[in-house]
């Protein structure tokens, strides 16, 4: 599904606030797999399995995400480099696996920003590009593991197609197979 901004991504909410499961009306219980803060918007998976959402979502399974950031100012090459050499967020570093500008901003003084990682911590892209000095105006999901966002509007949703249900099902035992190799 694509998650509006002010939709929270983790439910069920006990202040009453609109969550993503608001938003799908099918029976039964889904989990949500790489949840979004109440500001990102984007591509948000919610499945009935609740083991493969743990495989999708643990950060040793290491899946991609990929995100559209509208930050503040332009940032330097030095500084892409940075977020892919490792920002210190007090006690952990996070890690871009790529960071590149993608275009300017829809305002002066502000630029697109497509940056890929593995981890999915709270708010990592957004404390990252801060430490960075660029902080985020507006972060969109775009990618999870093989899914793309596509074409679907804010508050849409759809069904996963086979082929996309068995690549995320393979990707995620492949991973799992090459954690249990390295442990």
């Amino acid at each position: 599904m694509y998650k509006p901004p002010g939709v929270l991504g983790d439910f069920p909410d006990l202040q009453g606030r609109p969550t993503v499961r608001d938003l799908v009306p099918l029976p039964g219980k889904l989990f949500p797999a790489g949840r979004l803060d109440a500001r990102t918007e984007g591509l948000m998976l919610l499945t009935d399995d609740g083991k493969l959402a743990h495989r999708l979502t643990h950060p040793r399974y290491g899946f991609e995400r990929e995100y559209l950031a509208l930050v503040e100012g332009k940032p330097t090459l030095d500084t892409l480099l940075q977020l892919e050499k490792g920002v210190s967020l007090g006690n952990w570093v996070a890690r871009a696996k790529s960071a590149m500008v993608v275009g300017p901003g829809e305002t002066p003084n502000t630029t697109w920003v497509r940056l890929i990682l593995t981890e999915g911590k709270k708010r990592e892209v957004r404390r990252m590009l801060a430490a960075v000095g660029h902080p985020v105006r507006r972060l969109i999901r775009v990618r999870f593991g093989p899914l793309h966002l596509g074409d679907l509007e804010p508050g849409q949703w759809r069904f996963l197609q086979e082929d996309e249900v068995k690549a995320l099902i393979r990707q995620a035992a492949a991973r799992a197979r090459r954690r249990r190799r390295t442990s």
